[in-house]
């Protein structure tokens, strides 16, 4: 940038879902800004090797399933169908690429100024750019939102080596589905791609330290979704704490402990997906002074702001989940605080989602966390199989649930297991957004037939009064 040139309103460190989407809204306020992305691709994680990738695949593996064991009962007759697994994956490529190119050209519209190279904060106000070829430049500008996500955790034993052992980015690339999956981690990510391996016919289990799958989720919901799963053929060792990997002539042999037992498990390829760990470190903001909490998570006020004046962070590298949504409604937020108008970003109201069928999804507290934290509430419940679309569909697994204050009907939380869960959550999420109670909600009309009149049922037996269900 040359010397004359004046001086930027935004840096923007990162071109997630957080960071692109802060990018869009800055050019929307007419702020000068700049994007900084290492990569050649812009959308991070999410858009080139997490949620979209996965989506795709999980999509593509559950047609299989469809053909395979479904479509004779709706009396569509297919012979023996197969998988082309290269065709799958370049359909998953051009999906990631489609999404790519209009984040680059989103920039274009809203004035973005895009560079690539590794951002390193010199100074409160100055950010250094390596290209990868190695030239670098030093720009200038009033603010720096960080927003470089998260990396997959590495277990200490068992490291990656993207072959063998391998994180969520190679297991979406795999040429030929593994016989033996191995899975650590029962979280989102672990129950995904082992459901997608699965399906395109790998022997996978799942091995979780915890006693539960779904952390966060409602445990509930959480058991009745371990059960499909392992009516598809996913087994599960929960309570079981992995003691190493070792691989030989590219076969992995885990060993891990449960109950005071020691178990071996072999596998062609193992995937350890026991979370992610901020990518906060190594771009200079412990060197400007930021202050970082124990889990290396970059601290901040509720306006974004670290304890470095012009210096904010927003999503993954911050507390709370980490979640694409999560991050660009605080990419949002955070450049209206930036541009004067006061942006903020309700927690109680950030939808989770894990997308295997069904799908499981939440939105507020859980069952289990309203009797921690001594509430009083009441809980309506209702099932897909007494609603009509879901019979029609020949998609009757699953659950709608509400937790309401006792007192007050307001919805504290509502959880979702079914093959859409993921859509249907949005109403009950909105609900809470405005602060509406049980009976708001029961009281809409819901159109006929139609999976979400399941979630108004469930909002009616919160009061005992769900239509077509004996009510208890």
């Amino acid at each position: 940038m040359g010397e004359n040139m004046d001086k930027l309103d935004v840096i923007i460190i990162g071109s997630g879902p957080g960071g692109y989407v802060a990018a869009i809204r800055a050019g929307q306020l007419g702020l000068k800004t700049a994007l900084i992305e290492k990569d050649k691709d812009l959308g991070g994680t999410c858009l080139n090797i997490g949620c979209i990738p996965s989506k795709a695949l999980l999509t593509s593996s559950d047609h299989f399933v469809f053909a395979k064991k479904e479509a004779a009962k709706h009396g569509i007759l297919l012979d023996n169908p197969r998988v082309d697994l290269s065709t799958m994956q370049k359909r998953k490529d051009k999906v990631v690429k489609a999404l790519t190119g209009g984040v680059r050209q989103l920039m274009k519209t809203n004035k973005v100024m895009v560079l690539e190279g590794m951002g390193t904060i010199t100074a409160p106000g100055k950010v250094s750019v390596k290209s990868s070829s190695g030239e670098t430049q030093e720009i200038e500008t009033k603010n720096i939102v960080i927003a470089t996500g998260s990396v997959p955790i590495e277990l200490p034993s068992a490291k990656f080596d993207g072959k063998t052992i391998v994180s969520s980015t190679e297991a979406l690339c795999f040429e030929e589905a593994p016989k033996k999956f191995l899975v650590i981690g029962a979280g989102a990510i672990g129950l995904e791609l082992g459901s997608v391996w699965n399906r395109l016919g790998s022997e996978v289990t799942i091995l979780e330290f915890l006693p539960r799958i779904a952390l966060g989720f409602d445990l509930e919901l959480s058991n009745l979704l371990q059960r499909a799963l392992t009516s598809q053929g996913i087994k599960f060792h929960l309570e079981t704490k992995v003691t190493g990997v070792k691989v030989e002539n590219g076969r992995a042999v885990a060993t891990a402990t449960k109950a005071n037992e020691t178990l071996t498990f072999e596998a062609d390829r193992v995937l350890v997906s026991v979370g992610r760990r901020p990518f906060s470190e190594g771009l200079g903001a412990e060197k400007v002074g930021v202050e970082f909490d124990e889990k290396k998570r970059i601290k901040v006020d509720k306006h974004f702001r670290t304890n470095v004046k012009g210096i904010f962070a927003i999503g993954d590298v911050i507390a709370g989940p980490m979640l694409a949504h999560k991050a660009e409604d605080e990419g949002i937020a955070c450049i209206e605080n930036i541009a004067g108008k006061s942006g903020h970003v309700n927690y109680d109201a950030i939808p989770g989602i894990i997308y295997t069928n069904p799908e499981l999804a939440g939105v507020g507290i859980t069952e289990d966390q309203a009797k921690e934290k001594g509430m009083n509430v009441r809980v309506g419940k209702f099932p897909f199989r007494a609603n009509g679309r879901a019979l029609a569909n020949e998609d009757v697994e699953g659950v709608v649930k509400f937790i309401a204050d006792a007192k007050t009907d307001r919805i504290l939380g509502a959880h979702i297991l079914q093959h859409t869960a993921s859509e249907l959550i949005a109403e009950p999420a909105s609900v809470i957004e405005f602060g509406g109670s049980s009976e708001d909600l029961g009281r809409t009309t819901h159109s006929h037939p139609t999976l979400s009149e399941a979630v108004k049922e469930a909002a009616l037996a919160v009061e005992k009064r769900a239509l077509h269900i004996m009510n208890r």
